[in-house]
């Protein structure tokens, strides 16, 4: 009998994915993250990493009846997610912590901790689905079949090793689905709400947890595109491009934040018409194809720029280390330290950071 190592994070979706697993005749084990405390970040709420999520992940192991285990990886997360993190808003950047969560922790570190349990593969609950391709040999990362769940986007970074070793069993699924499956098997989080802020910041409030973090930033100016002060800031590490609210300029037009200076600590604003551009270079690339490589030196595809935007057609460039991603149309809000992520229909070939 096959053995799966079940990412359990207290939520309805990893519960079924468990679920569907034993159903399919493996042998499971259900593993929640530590991932840090609470009073570490300065939040008192409970979080993905809450004590009531780690009960919540053993009451649907002990309904399942598997094993469940609790490890520690706090000091993986702080060196892989919340330092970077820290560092890229310091910077100006805007970066998604999911993505290197995912990449350095779920499928890192869980990989290597699934090997020391005997266990075949490593199961999550993300809605996207891996696809073994017979005529290349090659294991596929696909969108899940919900295009409004759909989490391709924060996997891209995942190898052939990965794929050939991931199982996602609630991508062929609805979210209306697989609460009905959870209903059925009597789960506790049946009806749990969905998380929708950084697991470390549930509160939302991100420009607290920099300052508590020590990440405050210095004032400086804000100049239009032509350099003149339109005013102050109060830290680049306190913007984002696009960022319309918070600024506290009185003007006849809206301003938004269209680029950061770090070097020289500005922030340049402009009108909306004027967000929109036509490229973007990445770097810190990964490809879903073996080897690591990409499909050609030159090809056509779509490419999205953050979580939940609409992918656009598109042409990349492979220049070294790096990508040029040139639109057919221009995009809205290119974002350095968002990820660009890219899109064959709904398979996904590879991305990278927006530089």
């Amino acid at each position: 009998m096959s053995r799966a190592l079940i990412a359990m994070s207290g939520g309805v979706d990893s519960s079924v994915a468990a679920a569907c697993m034993l159903k399919r005749g493996f042998d499971c084990i259900g593993i929640t993250m530590k991932l840090y405390d609470n009073q570490d970040i300065g939040i008192q709420k409970g979080t993905c990493c809450s004590l009531n999520d780690t009960l919540d992940a053993r009451h649907v192991c002990d309904r399942l009846g598997i094993d469940f285990y609790v490890n520690n990886f706090s000091e993986d997360f702080k060196t892989h997610v919340i330092d970077p993190f820290l560092e890229a808003y310091s910077k100006g950047r805007t970066p998604n912590p999911c993505i290197n969560c995912n990449r350095y922790l779920k499928f890192d570190r869980l990989f290597k901790r699934a090997g020391d349990l005997g266990c075949d593969c490593i199961v999550t609950g993300h809605y996207a689905r891996v696809i073994h391709n017979p005529d290349t040999g090659e294991y596929e990362l696909h969108k899940g079949v919900d295009e409004k769940k759909d989490q391709s986007y924060v996997l891209y970074m995942l190898s052939q090793e990965q794929l050939m070793r991931t199982v996602l069993p609630i991508g062929e699924m609805k979210k209306e689905e697989t609460r009905l499956i959870a209903d059925e098997y009597g789960f506790v989080n049946a009806h749990k709400a969905d998380s929708q802020d950084i697991c470390f910041i549930p509160d939302g409030d991100f420009r607290g947890f920099l300052q508590r973090e020590g990440i405050e930033g210095r004032a400086g100016y804000f100049l239009s595109e032509s350099g003149d002060i339109l005013g102050e800031h109060t830290g680049i590490c306190n913007y984002t491009i696009g960022q319309r609210k918070g600024l506290g300029i009185a003007a006849e037009h809206p301003w938004y934040v269209k680029e950061i200076r770090p070097e020289t600590n500005e922030v340049v604003l402009a009108e909306n018409r004027d967000l929109f551009g036509k490229e973007l270079e990445a770097g810190d690339l990964c490809w879903t194809y073996a080897g690591g490589l990409p499909p050609a030196d030159e090809f056509r595809c779509k490419a999205r720029i953050r979580y939940h935007h609409k992918e656009a057609d598109s042409t990349v460039y492979v220049i070294g280390d790096r990508i040029k991603v040139v639109f057919d149309e221009p995009q809205r809000a290119i974002t350095p330290g968002q990820a660009v992520v890219l899109y064959d229909d709904t398979r996904v070939l590879g991305g990278g950071t927006i530089i």
